[in-house]
């Protein structure tokens, strides 16, 4: 919704806008350091699983009251009575797409991960392999 250059991030400026729009906004320092706290591949940006990160530090209570991640994941929050019921149903159909998406992408990093230690061990497989190889031709 506020990724505005369509590019599957939030940055600096879209995250700007989007708490504007959101009725909370922040200097241009207190939005480096939102994107800071979640930012944990460290390209200053937001990828939809780092933003997913906001709303699961705010239920485990590691955000701070002053915090502006704080006041995003508060002002996220869906409010029954204005919404209605379909539209707390669209709210949490969302959620549950979102967590769904968040827990596919971690198995994709696990099978990632799985695939470079295979081929870590069969590397090492190898050089051993030549280099016994290596010392019959060297008698």
């Amino acid at each position: 919704r506020y990724d505005a250059g369509k590019d599957g991030f939030i940055d600096l400026m879209e995250l700007k806008l989007m708490m504007e729009k959101l009725g909370a906004p922040q200097t241009h320092l207190g939005l480096k350091n939102m994107i800071k706290e979640v930012d944990e591949d460290l390209d200053s940006k937001l990828s939809f699983r780092e933003f997913l990160l906001i709303f699961r530090k705010a239920a485990a209570g590691e955000l701070q009251e002053d915090s502006g991640l704080h006041a995003l994941a508060r002002l996220s929050e869906i409010d029954v009575s204005t919404e209605g019921v379909k539209g707390a149903k669209n709210f949490f159909e969302a959620k549950v797409q979102a967590i769904h998406d968040a827990s596919r992408f971690e198995e994709e990093i696990k099978a990632e991960q799985e695939e470079k230690k295979k081929q870590a061990e069969e590397l090492k497989q190898r050089k051993a392999a030549f280099k016994e190889l290596q010392s019959t031709f060297k008698q």
